[in-house]
């Protein structure tokens, strides 16, 4: 069973950093590729970044392309999401899945851009 842990959100001030990280288990995480996606307050689901199996392909949407840093550790199980110059429209509900549709997606981590 796919299980994946979001965490690292939290309030920042406009033009500030945080890092996410999604801890993963239940399957063979060296495997697969992976997605963060997010969802703003009365939104849907919009894809944030992509990075293949063996994290040397990355892709980004336009809105975070240049600011987001993908990024997985298979060693440690890990996938992390680097994000500076936040905005508020970053402002969102973060979560780490198994595609860019948001399949077997965790509990999600709130970021809050604001000052």
């Amino acid at each position: 069973e796919v299980q994946l842990v979001e965490s690292g959100g939290g309030l920042v001030q406009p033009g500030g950093s945080l890092r996410l990280s999604c801890a993963a288990s239940g399957f063979t995480f060296s495997s697969y590729a992976m997605s963060w996606v997010r969802q703003a307050p009365g939104k849907g689901l919009e894809w944030v970044s992509a990075i293949n199996s063996g994290g040397g392909s990355t892709s980004y949407a336009d809105s975070v392309k240049g600011r987001f840093t993908i990024s997985r550790d298979n060693a440690k199980n890990t996938l992390y999401l680097q994000m500076n110059s936040l905005k508020a429209e970053d402002t969102a509900l973060y979560y780490c899945a198994t595609d860019r549709w948001g399949s077997g997606r965790g509990q999600g981590t709130q970021v809050t851009v604001s000052s």
